[in-house]
């Protein structure tokens, strides 16, 4: 079905492979569609309940966009000085796909995550790294800046660090990543994928709907006055304590079982 990813279910766990390793798995218009595609597909697939996106091969989780397609990017034919057609272009609808995706999804980084690269797993929930991956934000040396992915790393990096990021252009390590907040663990490569299927597998053996009402939430209040997002969290607490998954999950602690969670 795809051309550029690898798109696959296997105990309740979506593992959607950016499969052009010849290119590094750079991010071309079509794999950004074909990625939105499959987001879709798991977020409706009522068997799914956690995504893992990673890159095909060792060398690159994905290094970015093909520099030589910039000056041609386009929507409709309109140029992306044109506001509307921003909202219409691939990145735009690709970094901003993450918080509607309803479920959780792990990075899995085998190979370096520079640029969008970057940007594309530091937008996951979870990032989990090998050892001796590199993470780098190298617009600058070629005279660019990474303002799409700024706004990602944004949320997830101390300005002091982000701005040593987007100056030097120099990678740094999975470690120095994970010190910084753009990585949440870092493991043997060895482990890596031990380490990735055992998370998922302990996420999805929690509450779909717990899940993503939750993660949802998350997203919701980004940004909002306190008095909002208090308000709004006890209004998502009293409707998530009315599902059967909840009632489920209440019953199985007092039976001291483990829950059974159908996701309604």
């Amino acid at each position: 079905m795809y051309e550029t990813i690898i798109y696959a279910v296997d105990e309740r766990i979506a593992r959607i492979t950016l499969n052009r390793p010849e290119a590094r798995n750079s991010l071309s218009d079509q794999m950004i569609d074909e990625l939105l595609d499959a987001f879709d597909r798991a977020k409706a697939d009522p068997d799914v309940r956690v995504i893992v996106l990673t890159g095909a091969g060792d060398r690159a989780f994905c290094a970015g966009a093909d520099l030589g397609g910039l000056g041609r990017a386009q929507a409709d034919g309109r140029p992306l000085a044109d506001a509307s057609a921003i909202r219409e272009s691939a990145p735009y609808r690709l970094f901003t796909a993450f918080p509607r995706l309803g479920k959780p999804i792990i990075a899995r980084l085998a190979g370096h995550a520079v640029a969008g690269g970057l940007g594309l797993a530091a937008a996951c929930d979870l990032v989990i790294a090998a050892d001796d991956v590199k993470l780098a934000t190298p617009e600058v040396n070629v005279g660019l800046w990474p303002m799409m992915i700024m706004a990602i790393i944004n949320r997830n990096v101390a300005p002091k660090h982000a701005f040593k990021l987007y100056y030097t252009g120099s990678r740094i390590t999975a470690a120095e990543g994970r010190d910084i907040g753009l990585v949440t663990e870092v493991v043997p490569r060895a482990d890596l994928d031990a380490r990735v299927d055992d998370l998922a597998r302990v996420i999805a053996s929690k509450s779909p709907v717990g899940l993503s009402r939750g993660r949802d939430a998350f997203f919701a209040i980004e940004g909002r006055p306190l008095e909002d997002q208090v308000a709004h969290l006890l209004g998502e607490l009293v409707t998530l304590s009315a599902t059967e998954d909840a009632k489920e999950g209440i019953t199985a602690f007092l039976e001291n079982r483990p829950p059974n969670f159908q996701g309604r």
